[in-house]
């Protein structure tokens, strides 16, 4: 067996949104360290184009895009940018997400507030799919990778918008894979459990990452890296027969604070 193709993603073409801190900076890193080229698109230009610029000088090939994903004529602008750079789109990671974990009570949010996470996490996601599908095509190579959350299974108060946008979106993965399976493009989703990024840091202390851990097998708490090695499995060759799933990378466990 020829094992050095599996992961080899020379010539390929990834966007990663969200792509310049915490999950999107990695997945964009191991990407790149694969043989993608690779476009850091974020809000924060700035942090972008610092991602980018580490990227480049370690050998990579990148550049970096100001994109709010709210925004359609930014998504349209991403996927204009990234074929008249590159040439070509064969990976998308779908990574920016937000929401008020914890924040959510019915009683303190309203409508235009929920509908606004729905706008980032799942309609953002769907219309970037769109955009991408005919280049992908065009190429003969196409994976989407759509970053949901352990929230999406689990049950707690006070975020009922951020864990049902993430939900949605494993359900809508599993039906755009029959859309997108004939012209051979795969579309796979990554569930996170707890990560050690700056959003988190913001609020741990020892004895909350301690009782996150009480249901956690594998007895600490997840790095960026663990959830690119997820993204890099999709993205790669060697996952060319799977689509429609979602895996979640959580240590074995849970980490909630129950």
């Amino acid at each position: 067996m020829d094992t050095s193709k599996l992961f080899d993603l020379k010539g390929k073409t990834a966007i990663v949104t969200g792509g310049a801190n915490g999950i999107g900076k990695a997945s964009c890193e191991m990407l790149a360290a694969y043989g993608a080229n690779v476009v850091v698109s974020d809000y924060n230009l700035d942090d972008a184009k610092k991602t980018s610029k580490a990227i480049n000088d370690d050998g990579g090939k990148t550049i970096a895009v100001d994109c709010d994903v709210t925004k359609d004529e930014a998504l349209i602008d991403l996927v204009d940018k990234t074929i008249k750079e590159f040439g070509s789109i064969e990976i998308l990671v779908n990574n920016v997400g937000g929401g008020g974990a914890g924040k959510e009570s019915p009683y303190d949010i309203d409508v235009e507030q929920f509908k606004k996470v729905y706008e980032m996490n799942v309609f953002s996601m769907w219309r970037l799919c769109q955009l991408v599908a005919p280049h992908m095509k065009k190429a003969g190579y196409g994976s989407i990778i759509n970053m949901s959350s352990m929230a999406s299974v689990n049950k707690s108060p006070a975020i009922s918008a951020y864990a049902s946008s993430k939900a949605a979106i494993n359900h809508m993965t599993a039906n755009l894979a029959f859309d997108y399976g004939p012209d051979e493009i795969r579309i796979n989703a990554i569930g996170p459990g707890a990560v050690k990024t700056h959003a988190l840091s913001t609020v741990l202390t020892p004895e909350i990452e301690k009782r996150m851990l009480a249901h956690t097998p594998i007895k600490r708490l997840g790095e960026p890296e663990d959830i690119a090695g997820a993204v890099l499995y999709f993205a790669a060759p060697i996952s060319k027969w799977t689509s429609g799933q979602v895996i979640f990378v959580n240590g074995g466990g849970v980490q909630t604070l129950d």
